[in-house]
């Protein structure tokens, strides 16, 4: 009797331990697959040219690879997160889903270019700004503190590089959410300022052409 009572613990505790590692096994799977989806994928940022102008929630796009997709931006629109506006031949850069099929925010590259300007928030006495170029390029306008270098974008959000003059002449990086952007107007923020800058346009009757009335034959065998 002993002996049948013996084998039986010792059955029980096996089935014990079987089960704990069972259980066990099933945990750690779980935790497996929750990790996973705590792990957000990686957003693609594309680059490409609009087909077609849009005011609708379906933005058509040939990206730099050739390939042409079909983006909803119904979310993007609803979030006002389309910077500028899908028109026909302009460069469009936008940050999609892993699945590129939705675009979650839209930049009009084509309006984003170019040389913005504000006044001096030290005393107002000048204008200041930054010149956003092709290829990656920044340039300060007027500045004499700080130098810019390059511009890219970052998860929907505008990455500025920047050296300050008389510094450790480290480059700074910084990034900022483009909250607005129209044919003149540029407007992003950190979490600490909001930078609101209009387009540069030449003063009025600088650079114009200035039409020479042509002198006749006659004139000049006159004179």
């Amino acid at each position: 009797m002993k002996k049948l009572l013996f084998i039986g613990l010792i059955a029980l505790t096996m089935m014990a331990t079987i089960g704990c590692g069972g259980k066990k096994q099933t945990a750690g799977d779980e935790f497996y697959q929750d990790s996973t989806d705590v792990v957000a994928a990686e957003k693609p940022t594309i680059y490409g040219v609009a087909v077609k102008s849009s005011t609708g929630d379906t933005l058509e796009i040939i990206i730099d690879n050739g390939d042409t997709l079909f983006l909803n931006i119904a979310r993007a629109r609803e979030d006002q997160r389309i910077m500028g506006i899908i028109q026909e031949g302009d460069r469009m850069i936008v940050l999609c889903n892993p699945e590129k099929t939705i675009g979650e925010t839209v930049i009009n590259q084509n309006m984003l270019l170019g040389d913005w300007i504000m006044p001096d928030p030290i005393d107002g006495s000048t204008d200041v700004g930054i010149s956003i170029k092709e290829g990656g390029i920044a340039e300060s306008i007027e500045l004499t503190n700080i130098s810019y270098r390059t511009w890219k974008i970052i998860d929907g959000m505008l990455e500025i590089t920047s050296i300050r003059e008389g510094g450790s002449q480290e480059e700074e990086v910084n990034y900022y959410n483009i909250t607005k952007l129209t044919a003149d107007s540029l407007t992003y923020k950190d979490e600490e300022d909001t930078y609101e800058y209009s387009r540069y346009k030449p003063k009025e009757g600088y650079g114009v052409d200035i039409e020479l009335e042509e002198s006749s034959l006659e004139e000049y065998m006159m004179n």
